[in-house]
């Protein structure tokens, strides 16, 4: 029986997925794209989760809504467009975190690139 419920723990620690870190001091600087993945999947028992989410949704919705202002007030290139039927903010926030899971390499790099990698890559311009 003792043997049995070893094998079941331990076959267990494999197929949960990884069990998210708490939330540090570091991650609200959103320096790296880890720090904003990190605050974007905080656990809902962090002492920290109501701040890391407000942080996470923050920094991206801002971040776009920078580069919708730069369009607007200086002409620039668009680089992001929605489809006729956009996502809400929280399914695309959510496709976002799904997409920087599965490529590591963006790990250490600006979010801001990497959102916009994202973006770019899921709703391009078509070119005219």
């Amino acid at each position: 029986m003792y043997r049995k419920l070893l094998r079941i723990l331990f076959l267990s620690l494999f197929l949960v997925p990884g069990i998210a870190a708490a939330v540090t001091q570091e991650d609200f600087l959103v320096n790296t794209t880890q720090n904003l993945l990190n605050l974007c999947t905080v656990s809902t028992d962090d002492p920290l989760q109501k701040e890391a989410t407000h942080m996470c949704f923050g920094y991206l919705v801002g971040a776009f809504h920078y580069h919708e202002a730069a369009v607007s007030a200086l002409g620039s290139q668009r680089l992001v467009c929605w489809p006729e039927k956009a996502p809400s903010r929280n399914e695309a926030i959510a496709m976002f975190v799904d997409w920087a899971k599965a490529r590591p390499q963006y790990m250490n790099e600006m979010p801001v690139e990497t959102e916009f990698r994202f973006l770019m890559e899921k709703w391009p311009c078509k070119k005219k």
